[in-house]
């Protein structure tokens, strides 16, 4: 049976290329994007429910899946006050896993961090864990958390801080071997075509995949 999946941050780097490889996957009959505004140029297969994700429940009715991918995050450059960072990085993924196991979706597969720690002392690293809590608090069937280190890939916006801080950091990406390889750059395109494997895998139960893991995946399953 072909089956319908759920996304959440299409527009964003991972969440984009993920939606172009499940338009692609035949194993999917149709897509459900849930997001603030309209993506334009998508084919039948996609629909769109437009809306404020602060009030997920509003949606309750048309969120029907097989899977749900949450692929939401901001930054503390685009979000700096840290009560808003907060609600979109731990209010949404946390309300959207609420939703799944209310609607009775098995599979929840979200983009975390590695060094989310609930107990951090960073704000940001606590944010990310205090979700990967109450995200896996839902006891959905098959929950996957993915935490790679720093993102690859061609953004729509120009950051020129970050682009200097990854070229840097691939000078040294050599040195990082062994128990060092998890701290490597992991490509956007690497971190959707694993989601994809771990949603069409017999990986069941929760997981948390760090960025080495992550990239094992995308290859393997």
């Amino acid at each position: 049976m072909k089956k319908t999946a759920i996304i959440l941050g299409a527009t964003g780097l991972t969440g984009s290329i993920l939606l172009e490889k499940l338009i692609k996957d035949e194993r999917y009959e149709a897509i459900k994007l849930f997001s603030r505004r309209k993506i334009e140029g998508l084919p039948l297969k996609v629909r769109q429910h437009i809306g404020d994700l602060f009030e997920l429940q509003q949606f309750k009715n048309d969120f029907t899946a097989d899977e749900v991918f949450c692929c939401i995050g901001t930054t503390a450059k685009k979000t700096p006050n840290k009560e808003t960072y907060k609600r979109i990085d731990f209010g949404i993924p946390v309300a959207v896993a609420k939703l799944s196991k209310e609607n009775k979706i098995n599979t929840f597969l979200v983009v975390s961090a590695m060094g989310a720690n609930a107990k951090s002392i960073v704000f940001y690293n606590k944010t990310k864990g205090e979700m990967e809590r109450d995200v896996l608090r839902q006891n959905i069937v098959n929950t996957y958390i993915l935490q790679p280190l720093i993102i690859g890939g061609k953004r729509k916006e120009t950051r020129i801080g970050e682009k200097i801080g990854l070229t840097l950091f691939k000078l040294f990406e050599p040195l990082f071997v062994g128990k060092l390889k998890k701290y490597k750059i992991i490509e956007a395109e690497t971190i959707a075509q694993a989601m994809v494997n771990l949603a069409n895998s017999n990986l069941s139960k929760e997981k948390i995949i760090i960025s080495d893991q992550i990239k094992e995946i995308s290859i393997k399953y």
